[in-house]
């Protein structure tokens, strides 16, 4: 397994690597126990990702077929990321995943995903970088921590917050909220 870390490349995601990116939300979203808020299809990230004017952009890690997951997968992380725009300090990235299949945690993977996403931000201007961490996530705020990243949460109290389409379609249209 060593062998297959070091051996992993970090590269652009392709459209032929969705189903491979789907896979992999659904696994995400399992380990989150959110499995029933995931409503993406390859097909929709293909088109979400590699249309005319994309959404978002992803680099994925790949290992050798001699290094395949126990599945039978060479494609075993990515990091999906979209660039967005601060009033602040002008223009930012937004990593929406960084996810490494389980059989190959723990070696460095995740990193250079996330090490990818950084070079590209920042060969495009960006001054920061930001995601968002389940509370009970120890793990992953631990890592991102020792990373350098800052905990928006515990320093400036900061809350993210989302309207779902029907809050959306009800403010779009100027009606109360529930």
């Amino acid at each position: 397994m060593a062998e297959a870390a070091a051996a992993a490349t970090i590269r652009p995601c392709r459209a032929e690597d969705c189903a491979d990116v789907a896979r992999m939300i659904r696994e995400l979203a399992q380990f989150e126990n959110l499995s029933e808020q995931v409503n993406v299809s390859d097909q929709g990230l293909r088109e979400d990702g590699f249309g005319q004017d994309p959404f978002y952009k992803c680099v994925v890690a790949e290992v050798p077929p001699e290094c395949q997951s126990q599945d039978g997968h060479t494609v075993i992380g990515y990091g999906l990321y979209f660039f967005t725009y601060s009033t602040w300090k002008g223009r930012n990235v937004y990593m929406e995943d960084l996810y490494v299949t389980p059989e190959f945690r723990g070696k460095g993977i995740g990193k250079k995903l996330m090490s990818k996403i950084a070079e590209v931000s920042l060969e495009q201007g960006c001054t920061q970088m930001r995601f968002a961490v389940l509370d009970w996530n120890r793990k992953a705020i631990d890592f991102y921590l020792g990373q350098g990243a800052a905990d928006l949460t515990a320093t400036e109290g900061w809350h993210f917050f989302r309207f779902e389409a029907d809050a959306m379609r009800r403010l779009a249209r100027g009606d109360p909220g529930e």
